[in-house]
């Protein structure tokens, strides 16, 4: 069990939630796309020579996990070593296709602290938002994290 002397305080709740990451954009390719589907074991002709439903190849839902190193960083030290992954839930609004630049930009929506089984825990609830190059939010993907 994890012993740390840290407190949450509402004045770094407040300064946490809202604070955003860089934008990270990825340009997205047709390789790619076919090398996640064989990757992921799905063999729908969507994701490698298109079909008339979906006019043209497009990007599995998952492929957007693809895209790495989304955090918006606190502005304070957390002293807890150890990250779990609590989940996340998606919402898709739109296909990504091979030529699309997505950018991602991710979101600090909720931040608390808790004491649990395994010890005190840090948990935050982020929003990675990822728009195509026409500005148009493709997807969201909202996540929790667990620090301890």
């Amino acid at each position: 069990m994890t012993t740390n002397s840290f407190t949450l305080t509402d004045e770094m709740r407040e300064q946490s939630i809202g604070v955003e990451s860089e934008p990270v954009s990825m340009a997205i390719e047709q390789g790619h796309i076919a090398r996640f589907a064989e990757a992921i074991g799905d063999d729908n002709p969507a994701y490698t020579v298109g079909t008339p439903e979906t006019a043209g190849i497009i990007a599995p839902p998952t492929f957007l996990r693809a895209i790495r190193d989304i955090r918006p960083e606190l502005p304070f030290e957390i002293p807890f070593d150890r990250l779990l992954d609590g989940g996340s839930d998606w919402e898709y609004f739109g296909h990504v296709r091979p030529g699309d630049t997505i950018s991602a930009v991710a979101r600090v929506e909720d931040i608390r602290e808790r004491t649990g089984s395994i010890g005190q825990m840090l948990i935050a609830t982020i929003k990675i938002t990822y728009r195509n190059q026409h500005d148009a939010i493709v997807a969201t993907q909202t996540s929790t994290s667990i620090r301890y």
